[in-house]
């Protein structure tokens, strides 16, 4: 076999081996439309999650349905208007045999990424209606035509402006996308507080309701990026030198992201580290085919602390209400990714043909890239503020106060909630603050004297007794629950009700940070006891809870004491105090709770 005959076979096997790998990236691609799902869902409220979902579900089914007659054709079509669209054609119902399969597939999939950023930023409040109109004309027609200037042979191309995965294609034009929307329908319920004037005095958290979501949704759309960077690899040696860039740039900006946000705010933001991972995934997005290690870790290093920024300006400057972070991660590190081609692409990435500012190739190849960032972005910000102002004034883009504060899972989609029995809450604003009537008492158990120790477990009064029965309901920690349990099983209440509560009180010192804003209400995990006691009296009960419940700290807990007016036993019709004694034993009512009707007073 010849040397001309065996290079044929191995530029044939090579031709299906790559033509076989670009199908299995766009199966990737499509894959994080699951870890957008997840990140969107999990950083938002429960509310809303499956509001979510079928949001990116259906970010994907719209935009193969338009991308099939108009969005391929606008992006691969034979040029028109001097480079500026592409012009759509129908081949794939009329030449189907000769038709570019894997180019369609390729490319529908990341025409609905471009879709789906937007809807984190613009989440919790945005009509459904309103949204699938706005997804499918970023499909049909906003997408394409900018994707046609880069990819499709258009002007951009043209000129050797350079994007070799969609750093600016997609992530910036959905970031920018996202911002606008969110500026123009205006931030969630209770968000921001203004004064008389309108001017912003403080920004409120809204923590994600699934954290965990969140972290599988960016897990996710780091193992689907492998696909969405290397897929268009034409030769094994460049598919490398993608995937390490791809995994050192996302690290480093993590890593960057956690130690600043670590001394920022005392602690290192988890939901904020999460974004960071995708900034440095979007910033290495159109260098990865062209840069260094060292290239890849300058990038990474900016996108970290970028992201941070981005989270801060448009909450503290700006004042949009972005819930995921779209506009930090995809827009401001997708123009940086974008800038970052002129600045650090070299020859010794494989199969790179650019040099860069900081490799000797001076401004030429940074001013194409400037270029390409101004020109897509007025295109983008043309275009998305016309459809929004039109949909805004048609359907309207925003749900009503009431949908907004019930839920758009409810009002949207008839779905109760996303987590069928599960009891969820939704904290939303609210703060208490020390004022001339709180009385915190000392800090330090420490400090606290006998006196004061003594003080505390001193009941003033004895209850007013009536019945003889009372209902006390216990708040505490649940560091506690073990040790509270124990004294009150010696001191003879022999059954309990016990249920995990979230709670809050007034707390000194600044409160805990989410995303570089403190939370109005830190909502603590707490434990609830019930008991109903006749025979035992309730002033040695609230002495036992006292005594144990006491440390001297702020959050030690409350007592609350009921009469209970009657109690009926619904097995044998025994009231009052007879109702909680048993024929076998001689036991209290909260052995049989689930058998006794209580009517308190004063509830």
């Amino acid at each position: 076999m010849t040397k001309e005959v065996l290079s044929a076979i191995q530029d044939a096997v090579g031709t299906q081996v790559f033509g076989i790998w670009f199908l299995i990236g766009a199966a990737f691609v499509f894959f994080m439309q699951a870890g957008f799902a997840m990140v969107e869902a999990g950083f938002t409220r429960a509310k809303n999650a499956g509001n979510i979902i079928m949001k990116n579900l259906m970010d994907f089914c719209i935009g193969t349905c338009v991308f099939i007659p108009l969005g391929f054709g606008i992006l691969l079509g034979e040029d028109a208007l001097g480079g500026f669209i592409g012009t759509p054609t129908l081949g794939i119902f009329t030449d189907y045999a000769n038709f570019d399969w894997s180019n369609f597939v390729f490319n529908l999939v990341f025409c609905a990424t471009t879709a789906t950023i937007v809807s984190g930023a613009m989440a919790e409040r945005t009509k459904f209606l309103s949204y699938c109109i706005y997804s499918a004309v970023i499909s049909a027609v906003v997408y394409p035509i900018e994707a046609h200037w880069i990819w499709g042979g258009g002007w951009l191309a043209s000129l050797g402006f350079h994007d070799f995965a969609g750093s600016c294609a997609i992530h910036m034009v959905g970031g920018t996308t996202a911002f606008i929307g969110a500026a123009l329908e205006g931030a969630r319920i209770g968000k921001f507080t203004r004064d008389k004037d309108g001017k912003v005095t403080k920004v409120h958290a809204f923590p994600g309701h699934n954290i965990v979501i969140g972290a599988l949704g960016c897990f996710i759309l780091w193992f689907g990026w492998y696909g969405f960077n290397g897929a268009a690899a034409t030769t094994g040696p460049q598919l490398a030198s993608i995937f390490m860039a791809t995994t050192i740039a996302p690290a480093i900006a993590t890593v960057v992201c956690m130690i600043f946000t670590w001394l920022r705010y005392g602690k290192p933001d988890v939901s904020m580290c999460l974004n960071a991972s995708l900034a440095g995934l979007v910033a290495i997005t159109a260098p990865c085919d062209v840069v260094d290690a060292t290239g890849a870790i300058i990038i990474g290093v900016v996108a970290g602390l970028l992201v941070v920024f981005g989270v801060w300006f448009c909450d503290n400057v700006a004042h949009v209400d972005d819930p995921v972070g779209a506009v930090a991660v995809h827009c401001l590190n997708g123009i940086w990714g974008t800038i970052a081609v002129g600045l650090f692409a070299t020859k010794t990435a494989p199969e790179c043909t650019l040099k860069g500012l900081f490799y000797g190739g001076g401004f030429h190849q940074l001013g194409l890239q400037l270029l390409g960032v101004v020109t897509v972005m007025a295109w983008t910000i043309i275009t998305m503020t016309i459809v929004f102002k039109i949909i805004d004034k048609t359907v309207g883009l925003r749900v009503t106060e009431e949908e907004e504060i019930v839920g758009l899972d409810v009002k949207e989609h008839g779905l109760a909630s996303a987590y069928a029995g599960f009891s969820l809450m939704d904290i939303t604003e609210g703060s208490m603050s020390i004022n001339e009537n709180t009385e915190l008492g000392e800090n330090d158990y420490d400090e606290a004297s006998e006196a004061q120790r003594a003080a505390s477990v001193k009941v003033t009064a004895p209850v007013d007794p009536e019945t003889g029965i009372h209902k006390v309901v216990i708040i505490a920690k649940l560091s506690r629950y073990e040790k509270l349990k124990t004294a009150l099983n010696d001191l003879g209440v022999t059954g309990m009700t016990v249920t995990q509560v979230m709670g809050c009180g007034v707390q000194k010192g600044a409160g805990e940070k989410y995303r570089g804003v403190e939370m109005d209400v830190t909502v603590l995990p707490k434990v609830k006891v019930e008991v109903i006691v006749g025979s035992i009296p309730v002033d040695k009960v609230i002495e036992t809870v006292k005594r144990t419940l006491y440390t001297g700290h702020v959050g030690d807990g409350k007592i609350f004491v009921y009469n209970v007016q009657k109690v009926v036993k619904v097995r044998t019709g025994e009231e009052d105090y007879d109702a909680l004694k048993d024929v076998e034993q001689e036991k209290s009512l909260q052995q049989y709770s689930g058998l006794l009707c209580i009517v308190r007073r004063g509830i």
